[in-house]
Parts: C-alpha cells; structure tokens; sequence
C-alpha cells in the first residue's frame, strides 16, 4: 500500500511539473469561450443564407446572388449549424473554431470558410 502511495505521489508531482499544467492556465476561459461560440454558431447559422446572398450579389449580380448565393448559403447554413453543434459536443477540448470569422457577426462583408481544427 505504501508503494502504491509512493507511485501515485510521484506521477502527480509530475504531471504538476509537465508543461500540461502550464497549458491549464487559462482553460476555464477557453472552454466557456468556445462552448459560447458554439451556441451562437446554432442560434444564428440561419442567417448564413440571406448573408450569402448579399455577398455573392454584390460580386456576381443580384439574379446570381439570389440563386446561387441561395444554395451556398444552405450550405453555409449547414456547416455553421454543425460546427456550433460540434463545439457544444466537444467544448472541453479548447480548439479553435472552424468556420472563419468565428462568428457571423464578426466580418458580415465576407463569405464564410472553414479551416482545420487547432488547440488554443
């Protein structure tokens, strides 16, 4: 038992001492920032069609941003809605969000893209 003690106390005087603790500086403020982007990414992931349409209107034409901008704003649509949904799932791992801008409020004059996972 008192080897079992000695083994334990060490591993955590490790792990105390490991760059993850350094990691966990900031991490409630992490998770509670992307568990807050995720829910706004839900909330207004239907406003990724009207704001589609403006943009590719006001690149292409109106007729082209009303049909075109239309069908890739369901698909903006639809990805904004399943990353939100992803980052609820997943917002104790702090990575940084996929769609850009974060949210959609952040940069209104741009079409949404998407970019790969990354630890904050």
């Amino acid at each position: 038992m008192i080897q079992v003690f000695k083994l334990l106390s060490v591993t955590l005087i490790i792990f105390f001492l490991s760059s993850q603790s350094a990691m966990a500086h900031n991490y409630p403020a992490k998770i509670g920032e992307k568990l807050g982007t995720g829910i706004a990414n839900v909330v207004t992931g239907v406003v990724e069609v009207p704001k589609t349409m403006m943009v590719t209107g006001r690149k292409k034409g109106a007729t082209y941003g009303m049909t075109a901008g239309f069908f890739t704003g369901l698909v903006h649509m639809v990805g904004r809605l399943g990353t939100g949904a992803l980052d609820i799932a997943t917002f104790l791992v702090p990575t940084t969000p996929i769609p850009q801008p974060a949210h959609i409020w952040d940069n209104f004059d741009r079409e949404t893209t998407y970019k790969a996972w990354e630890m904050r």
